[in-house]
């Protein structure tokens, strides 16, 4: 049987509903240790915007080998791709790079859009 922690209301905002979360107290302490907050609403705010913020750093590290690998970026190296002007592009190692390179891109995207959200 877990132990359950507060429940976690969430402020609502601007056409936004109330919900109440209820968490295991492990993880609770967890959350408390982490972020030095022992309100469990900010402390998982500051976790949450921690991961954000550490999967962007991660993801932009990836771009920034690819740039580096082919002397461009996502976007020149996908239009001399399609133009057949990438040497090898079928091979293994580079079509792997590009679906890689494509969703580091997409994803860095994503990111950036719920750091927006982050408050």
């Amino acid at each position: 049987m877990a132990i359950q922690s507060p429940a976690i209301q969430a402020q609502p905002g601007f056409g936004e509903t109330t919900e109440t979360l209820v968490i295991p107290k492990s993880a609770y302490n967890l959350l408390c240790r982490l972020t030095g907050e022992s309100r469990p609403d900010i402390s998982l705010s500051l976790a949450i915007k921690d991961l954000v913020r550490l999967r962007t750093n991660e993801t932009r590290s990836k771009i920034i080998a690819f740039e580096r690998k082919y002397g461009s970026s996502f976007a020149a190296f996908e239009q001399a791709w399609k133009a057949n002007q990438v040497p090898q592009a079928h091979s293994f190692a580079v079509e792997q790079d590009y679906w890689e390179w494509e969703a580091a891109t997409t994803d860095l995207a994503a990111l950036e859009e719920m750091a927006q959200w982050l408050v």
